[in-house]
């Protein structure tokens, strides 16, 4: 990564002496209709420079401060526009390579027709797509159709216009191939736009990089979390599968509620560890079969705040250290630990109580056997407003009676 940023630095410096040189050159013009050439000329310079800042701060953005945000889909179309919109060109495409296909795809695209796009599946080395990421080098194709390379794979009429093909490389070793076509208003593509695409392709390898590293760490997280949650069962012996239950329903449920896909995820790992501070409970409290002594209970009362003490020096589990520390809140405000009320409470965290009470009324436990169903849709009820959100339990009765079709739960987040 040092040695492919030191590159774009170089490069980048390189640009900006070329851009330099050709101002001072320009500001040795005479008088006249040269100076008005000249200042035109001198605009448009600085004009495309800008444009091609823009497009790398745009892209550099997304990795730095947007990674965990973003999804790739999103990035690479963002990367085809910043593209077209610097070089101006009507259509252009970028594919990537399925290692476990082992062809390169279009996953961006603009203006290029569907059934291009869908029909689209090169081999490396084949076609000029393929024959770029190969060798790693920019190729410029002035006639695609009396190309031998290229025509078996012409699919549209756009597909005949001139244009070129970028691979995008990572430690000189491609893994996409970006595609631009011609501007019908020039002839070629210039030193200027052949400069600028590299450095644009160069930051969004980066930027690609940066973002499959936060999904690497994402995924690191969700193992750990599985992992705390399966530690947390095992301590509570009555709780059999309760976290794993209750992921289930926290996805389901927040996306009965709208909520984006990101809150969801935290959501769901709240879900899961919403009871990790029980690991400083002493264990034989939480496995009493008879009723707990006031100091017994004030024990209890702390595993929010222990949870929270666990989760919130862990960055990425922030939101979710919240949703932990609140989830034994109410919507009336008689809750713990701090008594907080309606719209006060996280909505992560009335949702997780609303799965907690439901799954705690639906288990066997030490003091009691299992409640029916009729019971326990009969105590949320009773408790919206009071212990619960009533929008909430209005959703997760909904859910109830559709008997819980399992959201399609990922191993791991989506890469």
């Amino acid at each position: 990564m040092i040695y492919t940023l030191a590159a774009l630095a170089a490069l980048l410096l390189a640009v900006i002496g070329y851009l330099l040189n050709k101002v001072y050159a320009l500001k040795l013009g005479k008088t006249g209709s040269e100076t008005e050439a000249r200042d035109a000329s001198l605009k448009n310079t600085w004009n495309k420079f800008d444009e091609l800042l823009t497009s790398l701060l745009t892209i550099h953005e997304i990795g730095i401060v947007n990674a965990g945000s973003t999804k790739k889909e999103e990035f690479f179309q963002t990367v085809v526009e910043s593209a077209c919109d610097l070089i101006h060109s009507p259509r252009g495409s970028l594919m990537i390579f399925d290692e476990a296909t082992k062809e390169l795809k279009i996953v961006a695209s603009k203006n290029i027709s569907r059934e291009v796009i869908e029909s689209t599946c090169i081999k490396p080395g084949q076609g000029i797509g393929g024959r770029a990421f190969q060798t790693g080098e920019t190729i410029f194709v002035t006639d695609p159709e009396q190309n031998t390379q290229y025509k078996d794979f012409i699919g549209g009429e756009e597909q005949k216009e001139p244009f070129i093909a970028l691979p995008l490389k990572v430690k000189d070793k491609p893994f996409g191939v970006l595609n631009l076509h011609l501007p019908r208003e020039k002839e070629s593509f210039t030193d200027y736009d052949l400069k600028f695409l590299t450095l644009l392709a160069g930051e969004s390898a980066i930027t690609l990089e940066n973002i499959k590293l936060y999904e690497s760490i994402e995924n690191f997280y969700l193992e750990m979390v599985q992992t705390l949650a399966r530690v947390i069962d095992a301590k509570d012996a009555y709780t059999g599968d309760h976290a794993g239950r209750a992921r289930h329903k926290a996805r389901a449920l927040s996306e009965e509620l709208h909520m984006p896909e990101q809150m969801i995820k935290y959501v769901e790992y709240a879900a899961l560890l919403h009871d990790i501070g029980k690991i400083g409970i002493d264990g034989s409290i939480l496995s009493k079969p008879g009723r707990l002594t006031d100091a017994e209970y004030s024990e209890i009362k702390k595993h929010p705040a222990i949870g929270y003490q666990i989760l919130s020096p862990i960055h990425f589990l922030g939101p979710v250290a919240q949703m932990v520390l609140y989830h034994q809140e109410w919507y009336n405000g008689m809750g713990y630990p701090e008594g907080l009320k309606g719209e006060e409470i996280p909505l992560g965290a009335r949702i997780v109580a609303t799965i907690d009470a439901w799954d705690a009324m639906m288990s066997d436990r030490p003091y009691r056997k299992a409640l029916s169903r009729e019971i326990g849709i009969s105590e949320l009820t009773k408790g919206a407003g009071k212990q619960f959100d009533p929008k909430v339990v209005e959703a997760f009765l909904k859910l109830e009676s559709k008997e819980w079709e399992e959201p399609c739960l990922p191993s791991s987040p989506p890469l």
